[in-house]
């Protein structure tokens, strides 16, 4: 039973190793060969994970060469147009101005319910509001729409809005983010006199951020019960 448990640690361990050295994608994001890599670590993670018979080398050994398959294909794709449409395709227009392909649908096996659940997905409930929609090799559907039927932006106006920026993590769960403070400029006696404003210091704080605009947003931790 221990040692079970341990395998399972390590096995853990090294599949977020390699999963973290793979990329940040999403699910719904990754690759047709991503998505058969990521299956086939869960599945040889498994078996040494509760066969205490199978050595659990037998499960790390062939983890990292799919890593390595993944690193090489990867670059591969990088370099090569050619063998980046081979691997992953490439996209399908499923409604090109206006007006919905059936070729297009049938090729990639989509029904009209299915792409019309697609586009209820990108709050698109009507598929006349839709100029073009396209299938990424991904298989998340991208959706543009219709001039008329977009959204306004303050483009349309010719306002041009301020400058937003991002905004800075400095306290997390009452730890000092001190990386953000020297990013911005700021040091911890500068938190300090801005938190006490707020009744509190940077330590008591659950959070705390500042904006783009350089305002400050700060909650106190509850006390623990």
């Amino acid at each position: 039973m221990l040692i079970t448990f341990f395998r399972a640690i390590i096995l853990y361990i090294i599949v977020l190793i390699v999963m973290r050295l793979m990329g940040k994608r999403e699910i719904g994001q990754l690759q047709p060969f991503e998505l058969a890599i990521s299956i086939m670590i869960a599945d040889l993670a498994s078996i040494p994970m509760t066969e205490t018979g199978v050595p659990i080398s037998n499960g790390i050994i062939p983890i990292l060469g799919l890593l390595v398959m993944h690193l090489v294909i990867s670059m591969v794709n990088l370099k090569s147009l050619k063998a980046r449409e081979v691997i992953c395709g490439k996209p399908s227009i499923l409604i090109y101005r206006g007006k919905i392909d059936e070729k297009a649908l049938k090729k990639e096996r989509f029904t009209i319910n299915e792409l019309q659940e697609r586009l209820r997905g990108n709050n698109i409930v009507n598929l006349g509001d839709v100029e073009y929609a396209i299938l990424e090799t991904s298989g998340e559907v991208t959706v543009i729409q219709k001039p008329e039927k977009r959204n306004t932006i303050p483009e349309d106006f010719n306002i041009t809005p301020d400058y937003e920026g991002i905004p800075y993590d400095l306290v997390v769960d009452g730890k000092v983010m001190n990386q953000n403070l020297r990013t911005i400029g700021k040091n911890y006696a500068w938190l300090k006199k801005e938190v006490e404003k707020f009744g509190m210091k940077p330590e008591e704080a659950l959070v705390v951020t500042l904006d783009g605009k350089g305002q400050i947003f700060c909650q106190k931790k509850e006390k623990a019960s």
